[in-house]
């Protein structure tokens, strides 16, 4: 489930994203007109990217017409979201060492001075924590994206665009604690234990089927077994259903009533429905809260659970639910920790590989820490 400004953006932005044609140009215009606006539009996510390692906006706002309120509105949203990254790093102790960005154009239309794109990101981004535990960790987000451009004294500008953005929140709104994770101690079980929940399958079901990220697997798509749902509001939670119920290549649980899925029909409303999911997997036995609050509430039940070896741990294969006003949000899948034992997760919309599990939401959201009984 998404917030409902970022699921009508959603919405516009599939209109023009067809499924997983993200690997060809479409003609649907004269092949030079093409070859102007690619270039542009590599040119544009590369200095985006560099924003985000310094803020320094002289490398966009040669990309936007500042005097037009929509294009404007486009350019300062992407100077936001390089100050929330940075912000959200200095609170966590961390600083960003690099980012890399790669686009795949899926279709493109050039109709005089106007063009009208549709094309996705991936994008990677390291960061090395401050003070202590030296080495790099790696991360990656993808982005589906609705690309209206004008061109004007014979060079292009972004006009308009949407996008579901992870890194939109405010800068201000971020938690600050001062608080750290300890380092975690459980390792990815092996596939030789064998239980009712296979946690090792699991994870990698959820590296390889991340989607449109860096880092993910599957040639960066989704399972073309199951539907996407990012069209009907979202697909965390057919995702997260996926990796711990798929019975050949995940986690393996069994379905039950309630909670299903129909190849060539789609999933049960326990299947796909975030807050459906979350009340299934507690009723029926197959999930247990062990940890809820803010971040700092999460870092404390984590680090203490961590301390008391007894009590069930938050590992690989286990689940996290961001609840916004007592609704659930969205879900993402534990896949490991980091150095300093910060939980790392995967997820669809936006598609996500390993990142901080808090990077993208703010002092508002409240954390559900679902572990997956074995």
């Amino acid at each position: 489930m998404l917030r409902i400004a970022k699921l009508q953006l959603l919405c516009i932005i599939l209109i023009w994203i067809p499924a997983y044609s993200f690997s060809l140009v479409r003609a649907e215009a004269e092949p030079a007109k093409q070859d102007e606006v690619i270039p542009f539009l590599q040119e544009l996510f590369d200095d985006r990217t560099r924003l985000l390692m310094d803020q320094d906006k002289t490398h966009i706002e040669d990309h936007y017409l500042l005097k037009d309120k929509r294009s404007n509105y486009v350019y300062l949203h992407e100077m936001n979201r390089a100050e929330y990254i940075q912000e959200w790093a200095k609170h966590r102790k961390m600083k960003f060492m690099n980012a890399e960005s790669s686009i795949r154009i899926a279709r493109a239309e050039v109709l005089g001075d106007t063009a009208k794109v549709s094309l996705v990101q991936s994008l990677k981004l390291s960061y090395e924590y401050i003070d202590s535990y030296p080495g790099q960790h790696d991360f990656g987000i993808g982005t589906r994206h609705g690309i209206t451009l004008r061109k004007k004294d014979s060079r292009w500008y972004v006009e308009r665009e949407w996008y579901t953005d992870p890194l939109e929140e405010n800068s201000k709104e971020i938690e600050k604690s001062h608080l750290s994770f300890i380092p975690h101690k459980d390792p990815v079980p092996s596939e030789k234990v064998t239980h009712k929940y296979n946690r090792a399958r699991a994870v990698e079901y959820a590296n390889k089927y991340a989607g449109i990220t860096w880092g993910a697997g599957n040639r960066q798509r989704y399972n073309q077994k199951y539907l996407d749902y990012n069209s009907k509001g979202g697909d965390c939670t057919n995702f997260s259903s996926q990796v711990i119920g798929d019975k050949e290549e995940g986690g393996g649980l069994p379905m039950k009533s309630g909670w299903h899925y129909l190849y060539g029909n789609g999933g049960s409303q326990a299947w796909v429905q975030t807050d459906a999911f979350k009340n299934f997997l507690i009723r029926s036995g197959y999930g247990r809260i062990i940890g809820q609050g803010s971040f700092s509430d999460i870092v404390h039940s984590v680090n203490d659970r961590q301390q008391h070896l007894n009590r069930p741990q938050l590992l690989p294969g286990d689940l996290i639910a961001y609840v916004l006003k007592g609704d659930v949000d969205h879900f993402s899948v534990v896949v490991g920790f980091d150095q300093a034992g910060y939980p790392l997760v995967n997820s669809h919309t936006a598609d996500r590989f390993r990142v901080p599990f808090d990077l993208g939401w703010d002092r508002s959201t409240q954390y559900l820490l679902i572990h997956i009984q074995d």
